[in-house]
């Protein structure tokens, strides 16, 4: 039987050799305290608990359903494309997204990759890696060291994760980046939708202009 050891800041499964049972990951729930794990809905402990060995990958496959850009949020993301485009670049809905999650065992996180089709032209990629460091105990980086601080919440059922800070990554360092140079506040909704779906939502609020920025897909696990 796998043996639960609790330690202050994290959560780990061990098992003997023989065991056969499916690997578990507890770095989600370590971050979220088992109180709020407990509130999110079964589906969605079980897509976040899925321990994926170096190299593998598991391939959600969906649809983009609201994108919604200020002129503030198109410059934001036109000028994002700097740093390998992290935000929405185009307005399109019904298009096909896929996302891919791959654990990199090497870096002690996951590699996440987005995929938004057009119906003209080349798809919008998006390439990030989540790191569980840092302040927050999670980080996400995008290109030229680029990245946030994340913190992560439930609240009426729903996972969210919001920003708590850029900045540039310069080996071990963090230089937090000026507030002028960043688009505002990040959050990320995934929400359980039943029978195997999911929504996922990206929202930004700039302190000034508002909410410049909102994106929704609805996702499912690929069938192997």
């Amino acid at each position: 039987m796998a043996r639960l050891h609790v330690r202050d800041d994290a959560f780990e499964i061990t098992a003997p050799p023989s065991s056969c049972g499916p690997l578990v990951d507890m770095r989600f729930r370590a971050l979220l305290g088992a109180e709020a794990w407990a509130r999110l809905p079964a589906p969605v402990r079980a897509r976040f608990s899925k321990r994926l060995t170096g190299g593998d990958s598991v391939t959600y496959v969906g649809t983009v359903t609201q994108t919604r850009r200020t002129r503030i949020g198109k410059l934001f993301a036109t000028l994002a494309r700097l740093i390998g485009a992290p935000l929405p670049l185009f307005d399109e809905t019904g298009v096909p997204a896929i996302v891919t999650v791959t654990e990199d065992a090497p870096g002690g996180g996951q590699v996440w990759t987005r995929m938004y089709a057009r119906t003209n032209g080349f798809p919008q990629v998006i390439h990030s890696a989540k790191r569980f460091s840092g302040a927050t105990g999670l980080e996400e980086i995008v290109g030229c060291g680029v990245g946030m601080a994340l913190r992560v919440a439930v609240e009426d059922g729903v996972l969210l994760f919001r920003s708590a800070g850029y900045f540039l990554g310069v080996g071990a360092w963090r230089i937090a980046l000026p507030r002028v140079l960043v688009p505002g506040a990040l959050t990320v909704t995934h929400r359980e939708l039943g029978a195997g779906r999911f929504l996922f939502a990206l929202d930004v609020d700039h302190p000034l202009f508002g909410r410049i920025l909102h994106q929704a897909a609805v996702f499912r696990e690929a069938t192997p």
